[in-house]
């Protein structure tokens, strides 16, 4: 199912963030952040989450679906995200939690992504 033509009514894209992925309406929280405690190694419910955020259960239940949908813009996201910490050496077995400065190329590079 294409989230392009899916209609939430409790998510949308942010356009303020750099991330495609959806977020719950009205707020700065990413379908994806609600998804990772339900889907940890310890999960909560969906009427614990969304007490734990102060939303509305259905809006939790909505971001469980969308992003078990695997949306190509989560997708995205992730890979973004991979090929930035690779960019500034955190992914390195070696890594002393001091990442490396992106240059202007780079940067530019990610600002289009």
């Amino acid at each position: 199912m294409s989230t392009a033509s899916t209609n939430y009514l409790h998510l949308a894209p942010n356009p303020h963030s750099s991330c495609q992925q959806f977020f719950v309406k009205g707020t700065r929280i990413p379908a994806r952040a609600l998804y990772s405690w339900y889907a940890c190694e310890e999960p909560m419910t969906p009427d614990e989450i969304a007490s734990d955020y102060g939303l509305p259960v259905e809006a939790v239940r909505e971001a469980i679906s969308y992003c078990e949908s695997n949306p190509p813009e989560l997708l995205e996201d992730y890979a973004r995200q991979e090929a930035l910490m690779d960019a500034m050496g955190v992914n390195k077995p070696n890594y002393k939690g001091n990442p490396q400065r992106l240059t202007a190329e780079q940067r530019a590079r990610f600002r289009k992504l």
